[in-house]
Parts: C-alpha cells; sequence; structure tokens
C-alpha cells in the first residue's frame, strides 16, 4: 500500500475514535443480542451441462461458474468473524478460499496485477472494524471487506440464483481499503469508503478510488440503496479517465417472497487509445424469489448486459439472459444442504459476441455460438456455529 493510501486509512481510524455522548445504535444489533465470535466453513461444487459443449470447457466473458461439462469444485471457504457491538467495540473478519471461482474474480481487462495475486486471492475477507461511539454509532472498517456495491456474493450460498447475474460479474466482489457507515435514523443510513481500485487484485496505478452508499427503509419491506464509484482504474491518472459508476437496488420481501431490481451503469475515457473514446457500459437484473414450502423454493432472474466498448467483458456485446432455479434446503442442526437445479439460457449479439462452442474456427481458434444453454447441478454443504 503506497504512502498517501496509509495516511488516508490512518486519519479515517483516527476520526472514529472522536468520543462522544452514547446514543442508541441504530445501525447495530442490542447489546442483549450481539454476537461473539463465529466460525464455519462450506463447500460449493457444481456440475454444469452447456449444450454448446465447448472444447476447453469454459464459459466465455466469466469469472465465476466458468467450468462447464466436468466435476467442478467452484468454492471452499473457512471463515472467523466477530462483530463490533456496544458490548464489545472491536470487531474482526477472517476468511480463507480456493476454488474455480476464487481464481478470476478481482482482476481487471487488459491491467497489471499486484504482487503475489495469486496468494492474496486466496484471502476471502481480513479486516477490523470498530463502533466508535459517535452519535448513532459510526462503523469503520479497514481491510479486505465485502463490497459494498452490488446485489450478490461472490458466494452462490448467499445469493437465490446458483450462478450470477452479468451486472454481479462486471462489479467489485469485494472491496481492500477502509469504509465508514453511519446510520442518521431508522430509515437512512450512509457510508463512505476509500480503496485501492475497481478490482482490487489489479494494479494500474498508485491512487485511490473513493465511493459511497445511501441506504433509505422506508418500510420494513421496502430497501432502496444507491451506490456511486469514482475513481482511476488506468495507468493514466488524469482525472479525466477516472470512472464513473453507479449502482442502484430497489428490495421487497416478506416472508416467503423477495424481489429485487438493480441497474448499474458506467462510464470512462480510455487512456489506452490516442482517441482517447468514451467507454460505456450498462445492465439491469430482476431478482425474484418464492419460498413455496418446507425446504422448497423457486427463483427466476431475467436480465440484460450491454458493454459497448468491451471495457468490461473484453468483448463488445449485448447480452440477455434468463435464469430460473429449484432449491432444496436440508438442515440439520449447525449443517445446511443446498441443492440447487438450475437452468439457464444466455444470448450475446453485437460485433465481438459470443460463446464457445465445440469445433473450431480456424487452428487453435475456439467457434463461438450466440446462444447458450445451460443446465446447472450445484451442491453446497456448509458448517455455521
Amino acid at each position: 500500500m503506497s504512502a498517501s493510501r496509509s495516511l488516508i486509512v490512518a486519519g479515517l481510524l483516527a476520526c472514529a475514535a472522536v468520543p462522544a455522548a452514547p446514543r442508541e445504535s441504530f445501525g447495530q444489533p442490542p447489546a442483549e443480542h450481539a454476537t461473539d465470535w463465529r466460525y464455519g466453513a462450506f463447500l460449493d461444487t457444481s456440475y454444469m451441462v452447456d449444450f454448446n459443449f465447448p472444447e476447453n470447457h469454459l464459459w466465455r466473458s466469466r469469472s465465476t461458474t466458468r467450468r462447464v461439462n466436468e466435476l467442478a469444485v467452484n468454492m471452499v471457504y473457512g471463515y472467523v468473524k466477530k462483530d463490533a457491538t456496544e458490548v464489545s467495540r472491536w470487531g474482526m473478519e477472517f476468511a480463507v478460499q480456493d476454488g474455480y471461482d476464487s481464481q478470476n474474480f478481482a482482476f481487471a481487462q487488459g491491467e497489471p496485477n499486484v504482487g503475489g495475486a495469486d496468494t492474496l486471492r486466496r484471502f476471502g475477507r481480513a479486516n477490523v472494524s470498530y463502533l466508535a461511539p459517535v452519535g448513532n454509532g459510526l462503523t469503520v472498517t479497514a481491510g479486505l471487506f465485502k463490497s459494498l456495491i452490488g446485489y450478490q456474493s461472490l458466494y452462490s450460498r448467499e445469493n437465490l440464483n446458483y450462478t450470477r447475474s452479468w451486472i454481479a460479474e462486471n462489479s467489485p466482489y469485494a472491496m481492500f481499503g477502509v469504509s465508514a457507515r453511519y446510520p442518521f435514523s431508522h430509515d437512512w443510513e450512509a457510508a463512505f469508503y476509500v480503496i485501492n481500485g475497481y478490482a482490487y487484485l489489479s494494479r494500474p496505478n498508485d491512487l485511490p478510488s473513493y465511493g459511497g452508499q445511501v441506504r433509505w427503509t422506508p418500510t420494513t419491506r421496502v430497501t432502496v440503496t444507491q451506490n456511486v464509484y469514482f475513481g482511476p482504474d488506468q495507468n493514466d491518472t488524469a482525472i479525466q479517465f477516472w470512472r464513473l459508476f453507479s449502482d442502484s437496488i430497489v428490495e421487497w420481501k416478506n416472508e416467503d417472497v423477495t424481489v429485487a431490481l438493480a441497474y448499474d451503469i458506467g462510464t470512462e475515457d480510455f487512456s489506452g487509445d490516442p482517441h482517447h473514446p468514451r467507454t460505456f457500459w450498462m445492465g439491469s437484473a430482476l431478482f425474484t424469489r418464492w419460498h413455496v414450502a418446507g425446504p422448497w423454493s423457486v427463483a427466476v432472474r431475467p436480465e440484460f448486459y450491454w458493454d459497448r466498448n468491451g471495457r468490461l467483458t473484453g468483448f463488445e456485446q449485448f447480452i440477455t439472459a434468463l435464469t430460473s432455479t429449484l432449491e432444496y434446503r436440508l438442515v440439520v442442526r449447525k449443517l445446511t444442504g443446498l441443492l440447487r437445479l438450475e437452468y439457464r439460457f444466455d444470448q450475446s449479439s453485437g460485433p465481438q459476441g459470443g460463446f464457445f462452442r465445440n469445433g473450431e474456427t480456424a487452428p487453435g481458434v475456439i467457434g463461438l455460438n450466440q446462444n447458450q444453454h445451460l443446465l446447472n447441478f450445484g451442491l453446497v454443504w456448509s458448517f455455521d456455529s
């Protein structure tokens, strides 16, 4: 980490330590319900049938669940964590991981990687947090933490469907830096963060990036979240080349039904071209889930993603997709088995669009098909203390 980033982290931590009169902490669980140390692990495996039967066994333009037509260990994960509460104000998270989903999730197209990236990708979480007695409670977190951007997680067990959406694949799953979160009331909460970049395992430059989040909860069932990111993600750090990205989410849920709409849009001038073209990408997904009865649930997700200049996916393409998931959940004490049967159809059009298929168009060049049908069998075994 550069000297400027170290000073930023130290400054925010110092601000969090300023004392104030204690008040109700809207952003934290009540003291009598505060959690202590927790730990757990899970194993995530799948067999995904791609009816294009590509010879390289790869799902093009993807970083997660990218192995097809073979048994894949997508994630092995172990964690220990402690919440920061009014009773015990220091918290932490530490997790290690491996598997196919940990290999490519935090890298940027065409940019150099940080030193030791192949080792660092095996850390899922590594952070400390502090709940400062400031107003309603200011929580400061420093290190590697879950991304504030996006509706979905890197880990399939935390999502409504097994495979991730295209907007999730092309936004940060995790962040490295420092964040500060403050609940102004039961309805309003805001966060600000300083991080090392959009893709934390890439290092195009040494300058930090910035972002913020506002969350509004008008009712117990509705949550509205707005995220904004602004920072340099290219070798040229002139402000004209900084990336501007917006992530908007509206969620409605009750005991059995969840409906959420997410919309992402981003842009930046590309410094690698002497004409500095304005690159642009956008996408949206509608997440729906219905708990049918007992261990059974179903989820459906229509979506689209447009990468006009190929800046995020690496190819100029417009993608539409429809995913349907049948879930069976088995819980035995602290063990959970999650079985998901999922069908997915993707269509990629545009000058560079397409998915790998069987056969070559030239020696060493795998052919492409505009359409892709996937049938996935996913099994996740979890232990949580």
